[in-house]
């Protein structure tokens, strides 16, 4: 984040070796999105980013690091949530679906 609190999609998309192409599609937005100064800082920008980092910070440790928890992010369908992955569900705006899952097992409960 930067002083003002926006989250720099070009230092994330760096972070995980990621195109900022790439960084848009993982998080459901255009690529224009990613590109553009203003959208980068605009409410749904900064939403979806952060609700992609937040699922991944919470699977990181149990996943074995970043980029085995964004494996994960992007193609292990989860069971409970009709076999989708946590990144379709960000991409349709349901990362509280994912977020009360990882609730669920943080509880103890079964996947």
């Amino acid at each position: 984040m930067d002083k003002r609190g926006t989250i720099d999609v070009d230092r994330v998309a760096a972070a995980f070796r990621m195109t900022k192409a790439q960084l848009a599609e993982t998080t459901g937005l255009g690529t224009a999105t990613m590109s553009k100064r203003d959208r980068k800082a605009s409410p749904r920008t900064q939403a979806r980013v952060t609700e992609m980092l937040e699922i991944i910070s919470r699977v990181r440790d149990w996943a074995g690091g970043e980029a085995q928890a964004m494996a994960w992010y992007r193609s292990q369908p989860i069971p409970a949530l009709d076999g989708r992955t946590a990144e379709m569900l960000v991409k349709s705006g349901q990362a509280g679906a994912v977020r009360d899952y990882l609730d669920h097992l943080a509880l103890g409960g079964f996947a």
